[in-house]
């Protein structure tokens, strides 16, 4: 169906030039003008398609880790051998998610988000037919590539399509599938294997990915432009390499495989990828990356103040299911089960969230939720074998009220201030370190806990929960940081689209 027309509300900070037309993502041209019953459909049913592919990629990214056991049994191989099927995975993400806006440029929003739901079910399919481990890592590259054009053009679709005064309600919609995937995964995955065989945990991406792939033919709006420009190359280089490096460092960390000068090699080399493409993006017209958004207050403290945040809630999907275990005693299949007071709690907060936000605005709102992120993190060192189910249940469901306010606020706040020809460049940025800083966080989380548990054995569950009791309230320390970065926020500040206003000059 032909695209919406352009929202309203999209012009901006007043303090930025328009950037040149070649730069101006336009919908692609159709045969029938757009109506108003076709752009009420799509703004009704477009949510439906992004949140379809995303809850399909997130619960992909954690389903896996619950059946490395019975497919290492089933492959003839060990478990730690597998851990290649987890970082392909990864690496492809890191490394793929920056050229996503480039396609969309070049080949319409549209085209690029169902050939990437497309590559997904069949790479799952091939995933689950797979006869050996060399065959299960090559199928998890593909599909490692397919989500990392899902996550960014699915969302630069919905910032184009809704008006600002709309872009909260419909965010606070997609994002939900971002919060449940992690909190499903483990529970589903142990399901699976449980009841039927390993193969069908990537067997149950297919009715999913079906779905989306139906509702994006008749919903996804096909925005592009005119005159895209070309991929910078060198920039995709560095910063795929620095990127991967750094991806696969923090996920074969703490092995024993690696030396301390090869960890400190590895990211020496990762470090100065990444830097050398900073100053190449400053010096080149048309980056891979567009680092000048970055000036823009909102996005920049968006992602900066996302990206320590997530440094602490990334590693609760990991350790909670250790805490309930270990230290509760409990079976991998109940353990899933205290997981889901989380996600309950994250579906009911996003009908609440929009009026929070209208009311206090998002400086207050972010400054005071991640002091109640952090106090909740914190709040599960308290947590042991004597307490009682009740009072596990009662945080589990803050964690998830707060984790979805705070995941809401500031996903919807980076694009506040955004220029509509700079949405797909921003949604693709934004991706891309939501994705590391998840990463990011799972492996601190993982190294905190091994750093406090020293050299005694993770099958002392007494020590293991005394770890992880240290670990809970130094992440939790660390979530506080972020408050330090959204105190530079102004009171007015993301009012476009918690209230609707046109952002004033300065």
């Amino acid at each position: 169906m032909p695209p919406p027309p352009s929202t309203p509300g999209s012009s901006g900070s007043p303090n930025r030039p328009l950037p040149p037309s070649s730069e101006i993502l336009q919908p692609a041209a159709s045969p029938a003008p757009a109506g108003l019953a076709d752009l009420a459909a799509t703004r009704k049913y477009l949510p439906w398609v992004v949140a379809t592919a995303l809850f399909m990629e997130q619960l992909d990214s954690t389903i896996v880790n619950t059946g490395i056991p019975a497919i290492s049994a089933s492959l003839g191989v060990t478990p730690l051998s597998l851990k290649a099927v987890v970082t392909s995975y990864i690496i492809s993400l890191a490394v793929c998610i920056p050229i996503s806006g480039w396609l969309a440029e070049r080949y319409g929003s549209r085209r690029v988000f169902l050939s990437a739901v497309s590559l997904f079910i069949v790479s799952s399919i091939l995933c689950g037919l797979a006869v050996n481990a060399p065959m299960l890592v090559a199928a998890r590259v593909p599909q490692g590539i397919a989500a990392a054009m899902m996550m960014p053009v699915g969302r630069m679709a919905i910032v184009r399509t809704f008006p600002k005064a709309e872009l909260l309600r419909a965010m606070n919609f997609v994002i939900i599938p971002a919060l449940l995937g992690p909190l499903l995964g483990p529970t589903v995955g142990g399901l699976i294997v449980h009841w039927s065989s390993w193969r069908d945990i990537f067997f149950v991406n297919v009715p999913v990915g079906l779905a989306a792939l139906w509702f994006g033919h008749r919903h996804m709006p096909d925005y592009r432009s005119d005159t895209p420009r070309a991929l910078d190359v060198r920039g995709m280089l560095l910063f795929g390499s620095g990127a991967a490096l750094l991806s696969w460092l923090l996920e074969v960390f703490g092995e024993h495989n690696l030396s301390s000068a090869q960890v400190l090699a590895t990211l020496a080399t990762s470090i100065l990828l990444l830097a050398a493409y900073v100053g190449h993006a400053l010096r080149v017209p048309y980056p891979l990356l567009q680092l000048r958004l970055f000036r823009t207050r909102t996005f920049r403290v968006s992602v900066i103040g996302g990206f320590v945040t997530r440094l602490g809630i990334g590693g609760m999907p990991f350790l909670l299911p250790l805490l309930y275990q270990l230290g509760l005693g409990l079976p991998a299949w109940q353990s899933g089960l205290l997981m889901m007071p989380a996600a309950l709690a994250a579906m009911a907060m996003k009908v609440i969230s929009a009026t929070m936000l209208r009311r206090f605005g998002f400086r207050q709102v972010l400054m005071v939720n991640t002091v109640l992120v952090a106090c909740t993190i914190a709040g599960f060192s308290q947590i042991g074998p004597g307490t009682p189910i009740p009072v596990i249940v009662t945080l589990g469901l803050m964690m998830g009220l707060f984790n979805s306010l705070q995941f809401s606020s500031m996903n919807t706040m980076a694009y506040a201030d955004i220029d509509a020809p700079d949405s797909s460049m921003a949604s693709t940025m934004a991706s891309t370190v939501q994705q590391m800083s998840l990463s990011f966080g799972l492996a601190c989380g993982s190294l905190v806990t091994g750093y406090y548990l020293g050299g005694l054995p993770q099958t002392d569950a007494a020590a293991v929960t005394v770890a992880l009791h240290h670990a809970f309230l130094t992440i939790g320390g660390l979530t506080l940081v972020s408050t330090i970065v959204f105190w530079s926020l102004r009171p007015q500040d993301g009012e476009s689209v918690s209230r609707g206003k046109v952002p004033a000059a300065g």
